[in-house]
């Protein structure tokens, strides 16, 4: 904890947090007098570093590069809840960043002049906030009637550890996510499954996702934040893509699709039509929510229930930016976003060491 104001406080060090403090250190705000990262984890790695153990390098759809340094190259097979924290460790460690660590953020309250930043390691006085806590915190498991009399097990994807603790059991995996996706195909392997999900699910080819088609779907979740709704899910814009570690499970029907049930019942889920099946477990592939329940005493959320952006600056307070949220989501988006948060607070905060500020004669 620091008794002096400062610059810039951001909230996690995941890709988007630390790509917002290389850029922030980049631009010329100190070190720890000036700027630091406050993480809730012990260890380097954001979310990746409580991923499943089967989750590998062949199965992560993509890893952007962290601004400055490559993403080191891997074989495959390695697993990427060690791989990818080894490769944020090093990088904070290259660029010597801010970062303090394991701080619990408890609340953000607004003063004189800034933000007191409440932890559980005291408090921090700032000017502006980045905020980069991402989602996996909040795990989103929806409601359906009956849900609590079930007596098998029930888990979200963020309590996953394998597929090896389903065998010979028969599994029902909900949710239309590329996580659902991939789970099942695992699972099937050692266990029987079924499928449920809301809508059909839309699958696409490799080929549909191409630059323009990624602009579309930037645009189109922006377009809601902009609006202060929610953001959706990136799938529920993308689609699914199957891929070649997929085909196997596609061929043995794994990914036919059942509507949504209407209730749970002690043993199983039961349709409308009274159709009934019997289950021992019920994995939510349901995705997740952004963990933003610490800036609540800032009142940022409209009555549509989002935050309204202007780019990954708050509406209601451009003091406050959000990497990692809505159209930044992505690690691609996230790296952007680092750069365009640190930028705005740079011009806002010290005008006179912007590149383009003429020097007076």
């Amino acid at each position: 904890m620091t008794s002096d104001v400062l610059e810039v406080v951001v909230i996690g060090a995941g890709q988007a947090g630390l790509s917002a403090a290389y850029h922030l250190v980049r631009l010329g705000f100190t070190p720890y007098d000036e700027v630091v990262v406050l993480d809730r984890n012990p260890e380097p790695g954001g979310a990746w570093q409580h991923r499943w153990e089967s989750l590998t390098m062949h199965d992560v759809h993509g890893i952007a590069n962290l601004p400055g340094v490559p993403v080191p190259s891997s074989a495959g097979p390695e697993r990427a809840n060690a791989f990818v924290p080894s490769y944020f460790a090093d990088y904070e460690k290259r660029f010597e960043l801010p970062v303090v660590r394991p701080v619990t953020v408890s609340s953000v309250q607004a003063v004189d002049g800034g933000f007191e930043v409440r932890t559980s390691a005291g408090s921090y006085r700032t000017a502006a906030l980045v905020n980069a806590t991402g989602t996996w915190n909040r795990p989103f498991i929806p409601w359906y009637p009956g849900i609590e009399t079930f007596r098998g097990r029930q888990l979200h994807t963020a309590d996953y550890n394998g597929a090896a603790e389903f065998a010979g059991q028969h599994v029902l995996v909900v949710g239309g996510g590329a996580s659902a996706v991939q789970l099942l195909a695992e699972i099937s392997e050692v266990a029987t499954t079924t499928w449920v999900t809301r809508r059909p699910p839309e699958w696409r080819t490799g080929e549909d996702f191409n630059p323009e088609y990624g602009r579309k779907v930037v645009a189109k979740v922006e377009e809601r934040v902009r609006a202060g709704l929610p953001p959706r899910s990136v799938v529920s814009v993308t689609g699914l893509h199957l891929r070649e570690q997929e085909q196997a499970a596609w061929e043995r029907g794994v990914y036919t699709r059942l509507p949504m049930f209407t209730r749970i019942t002690p043993d199983g889920v039961e349709w409308a039509d009274g159709r009934s099946e019997h289950l021992d477990a019920i994995l939510w592939a349901t995705g997740f929510r952004a963990d933003l329940a610490h800036l609540a005493p800032l009142h940022l959320r409209e009555t549509t229930g989002g935050i309204r952006m202007n780019g990954t600056a708050t509406v209601l307070d451009p003091r406050i930016h959000l990497v990692g949220y809505g159209p930044s989501a992505s690690t691609i988006g996230a790296n952007r976003a680092g750069f365009t948060a640190a930028r705005d607070l740079r011009d806002l905060l010290k005008p006179e060491v912007r590149p383009d500020r003429a020097v007076a004669s």
